[in-house]
């Protein structure tokens, strides 16, 4: 077994951000009757609030702003960004979607025969996520995938985001393994594959879309099923 631990990243990668989100975006959308302040369709408001939030997740990625700023301001502008008057319960529905969100518990395709297969086949398995403590935990409950992981590293835990080789080094710690051993699995080309490189870890990029990069990883896949003709 040239691996004794595989790393996973969970949002986009395990779990399925865009359809969890978006189940929570229609709740949002029907419960605060969003047409009133000038969102023109449900489809409008989600696909906006995906385009908005992948942008600011990107820019806490490369260290450009802090998470809390994310928090305060996606939603005012999802409304700016749509030509919406911006209600005046925008906390309340920033605070609704932090609830709901991680009460869903939609894995992406493949996810849960992957996961079965390396915990059959004996590997240690972890995640490190850039997300919230209680979000990631509570998303890893609905979703009912906790039983697989023995660690779940995240930026408040380490002290460090990805990309930083810190909250890498401090997963590989946890683990008690080293680079060599492990297996990074992500989908975010600098946080998760540039970030784990630094420190030395093989990595698997999940990546539907074909991107191409002037580096490789490890492995290029387009389907998690993929991974387990490798390991």
């Amino acid at each position: 077994m040239k691996y004794r631990h595989i790393f996973f990243d969970l949002d986009h990668t395990l779990w399925d951000f865009e359809r969890n989100s978006s189940e929570s975006l229609e709740e949002i959308f029907h419960h605060h009757q969003l047409t009133r302040y000038g969102i023109p369709s449900l489809e409008a408001f989600v696909c906006c609030f995906l385009k908005i939030n992948t942008a600011l997740w990107d820019a806490f990625d490369r260290g450009q702003l802090h998470h809390s700023y994310i928090r305060e301001n996606r939603f005012k502008m999802v409304f700016e960004e749509l030509g919406a008057e911006c209600p005046p319960e925008h906390t309340e529905i920033g605070e609704l979607y932090l609830t709901s969100l991680p009460t869903k518990k939609h894995l992406l395709e493949g996810a849960l025969d992957l996961l079965n297969y390396v915990s059959e086949a004996g590997y240690g398995m972890h995640i490190i996520t850039n997300g919230f403590n209680e979000v990631q935990a509570r998303k890893i409950a609905s979703s009912e995938i906790g039983h697989f992981f023995e660690n779940v590293v995240t930026f408040e835990s380490a002290s460090a985001k990805k990309p930083d080789r810190r909250i890498f080094e401090f997963a590989l710690e946890l683990a008690q393994t080293t680079a060599e051993e492990s297996l990074m699995v992500g989908d975010n080309w600098i946080a998760d594959i540039q970030g784990a490189k630094q420190v030395g870890m093989d990595t698997a990029y999940m990546n539907p879309a074909g991107l191409q990069f002037d580096e490789q990883p490890t492995y290029n896949i387009r389907r998690l099923e993929e991974l387990i003709l490798v390991l």
